[in-house]
C-alpha cells in the first residue's frame, strides 16, 4: 500500500515491512563459556552460509554528548578482542583518542542473527599495524596514504589528482604505513548474541564480564 500526504506525495508505509524469523534458536546448552570463542563459531557459520560481508560491523563512538556510527570491517579476532584499522586522524580515530568507550554491531540477516559488543578500545602495536598494512593490496595502501580521511576536500577531482600524482611519483616498494594509520582492538566487557525467533520472541543471550569471569544471562526480547 502507498499512502499520500496532503500534498499528494507518495509515502512509504513502513509498517507493512515485516519478516517472520524461524531459521534457528539459541539455547543455553548451545553456549560456550568464552564469548569470543562462541562469536568465532557463529562467524564461521556465516562463512559457511556465504553471508554477504560477514565481517562488516557498525562502530559507534562518542564525542561529548554526541554519538556517531559507521560501518567498518573486522580484520582480526584475537584473545583480547575485535581488531579493525583506520586513520587515527579520522573522526572515529579522534573520538576514540578522547573517549575509548565504543560499541560494535554485527547483523547477519541471512542467519537472522545479530551480535552487539561493548568495551574499551586501544591501539594495537605498531608492528601489528605494519604487518597488516603491508598485506593490503597496493591501491588500498595508496589510498591510506593520500586520503585526508574525514576532512573537507574541494572536489572529487582533488582526490583523484592526489592519487594520480602519488602513483606517478612513487613505486610500490616505497609505500610504508603512515604514522597516522593503524589498528585498534575493542576489548569487550559485554557481548550480546541475538537470534531471531517466531512471534518476535527472540533469543537474547548476554555475556557480561565481572572481574575476570564472564557471567551469562538471558534477556527478554
Amino acid at each position: 500500500m502507498i499512502n499520500r500526504n496532503a500534498s499528494g506525495d507518495n509515502l512509504m508505509n513502513l509498517n507493512e515491512i515485516r519478516r517472520e524469523y524461524k531459521r534457528s534458536a539459541l539455547m543455553e546448552n548451545d553456549l560456550i563459556a568464552d564469548p569470543l570463542l562462541f562469536f568465532r563459531q557463529w562467524f564461521q557459520e556465516c562463512i559457511s552460509a556465504e553471508v554477504n560481508e560477514p565481517n562488516a560491523m557498525v562502530l559507534a563512538t562518542v564525542s561529548g554528548s554526541k554519538v556517531s556510527a559507521r560501518v567498518v570491517l573486522l580484520k582480526e579476532l584475537d584473545a583480547k578482542g575485535f581488531v579493525f584499522f583506520t586513520n587515527y586522524d579520522s573522526r572515529k580515530g579522534s573520538e576514540l583518542a578522547l573517549n575509548p568507550a565504543a560499541s560494535l554491531v554485527f547483523f547477519w540477516p541471512e542467519l537472522e542473527r545479530q551480535v552487539r559488543v561493548e568495551g574499551i578500545v586501544e591501539r594495537i602495536s605498531e608492528a601489528s599495524s605494519d604487518e597488516y598494512f603491508n598485506s593490503r593490496p597496493y591501491e588500498s595502501r595508496v589510498s591510506a596514504l593520500i586520503s585526508p580521511q574525514s576532512r573537507v576536500i574541494p572536489s572529487r577531482e582533488f582526490l583523484e589528482d592526489l592519487h594520480s600524482d602519488f602513483i606517478s611519483n612513487n613505486s610500490e616498494k616505497n609505500i610504508n604505513r603512515p604514522a597516522s594509520w593503524g589498528g585498534f582492538v575493542l576489548i569487550p566487557d559485554y557481548i550480546e548474541f541475538w537470534q531471531g525467533r517466531p512471534n518476535r520472541l527472540h533469543d537474547r543471550i548476554v555475556y557480561l564480564k565481572v572481574g575476570d569471569v564472564w557471567e551469562i544471562s538471558r534477556l527478554a526480547p
